[in-house]
């Protein structure tokens, strides 16, 4: 007897609520469903249904073997299914939510690279502003948040981004380069309108393993400047307007090349974690796969910060770095 055929008739029959209309679903004959189950029932050596002239009706060991028999019936599907997948080149359309700064310093210069790989695949980036909550009509949502994630959804750390005070040379020439968070009250701030930093800033010092060795609460003042949109803020600091609170994955390019300089590169505001998440389901398409898989080797899939190390800025892991700024 084929067992794993038994038990699709079996839960065939279970579903349909009759032989009769198990036989009608699978296209066999009433004899042949009534048969594979009763030929099941001899192998296990227990009785699955209660049978009489007008119903069926689960024994107590039948709904115990329903529920095993639907979970392995799943199981072979799936991997029927990814490895079919996995067989073919990941196509068709992958819907990704994002925030519109990560996307024009990160995501957009690596894209070649990903459309090489995957020349079938169209992507169709949204990034209407902040994100900081999973949207499940999109395959994947990139977001930046510190808050705990809650709901059914599986989330993929990408890496962690510091917030750090950035301003341009020409400017810092001008009104002095500070080397501790109380002489911030005499520069310019372009700040996001965050409740936390109109209360007044706080600079962290960490260690290697992001433990705070201290921090300084700056008291607030009025900023010259303040935009939820990261690259409003960015293009403010690039022209010379102040020193910016940035993530280091909008600053890396301009820092690498001279464009920004770190204000008090021993201090940071905090450390933004960035996901990947899609909406939780047993079989992940292939497409949305390739695409999270993509993204964790650009940037580690670690809480640590690849931008800063690829700007050659000091982090915690190099205190010799930072006992010299």
């Amino acid at each position: 007897m084929d067992q794993l055929r038994a038990m699709r008739v079996f839960v065939a029959v279970t579903d349909a609520g009759s032989f009769v209309g198990a036989s009608q679903s699978l296209a066999m004959s009433p004899a042949a469903v009534t048969r594979l189950v009763a030929d099941l029932e001899d192998q296990l050596g227990a009785r699955l249904l209660h049978r009489t002239t007008r119903r069926i009706a689960l024994t107590d060991i039948g709904e115990a073997y329903l529920e095993r028999a639907r979970r392995i019936l799943l199981d072979i599907e799936e991997a029927s299914a990814l490895a079919s997948e996995s067989a073919r080149q990941p196509r068709g359309t992958l819907r990704v939510l994002l925030p519109p700064a990560f996307a024009v310093h990160q995501i957009a210069k690596r894209l070649p690279v990903f459309n090489a790989r995957y020349p079938e695949l169209t992507l169709e980036l949204t990034a209407p502003g902040p994100v900081e909550n999973v949207d499940e009509s999109f395959d994947v949502t990139i977001l930046a948040t510190r808050r705990q994630l809650d709901g059914e959804f599986v989330a993929r750390l990408l890496a962690h981004s510091e917030v750090i005070l950035c301003a341009t040379p020409e400017y810092l020439d001008r009104v002095g380069r500070p080397r501790h968070p109380r002489e911030f009250g005499k520069l310019d701030g372009i700040v996001p309108p965050l409740p936390e930093l109109q209360r007044g800033l706080r600079l962290q010092r960490v260690d290697a393993d992001q433990n705070e060795i201290e921090h300084f609460d700056s008291p607030p003042r009025r900023s010259v400047l303040s935009s939820s949109l990261i690259d409003i803020n960015y293009a403010c600091a690039l022209a010379g307007l102040g020193v910016a609170g940035l993530p280091s994955f909008v600053a890396e390019d301009a820092l690498l090349e001279g464009a920004l300089e770190r204000v008090m590169p021993a201090w940071r505001l905090f450390s933004m974690p960035l996901y990947a998440a899609m909406p939780s389901r047993r079989h992940i398409p292939a497409r949305t796969r390739v695409f999270v898989d993509f993204l964790i080797e650009a940037f580690g899939g670690r809480a640590a910060d690849p931008w800063l190390s690829a700007a050659g800025c000091p982090t915690p892991a190099q205190p010799a770095a930072l006992s010299a700024g």
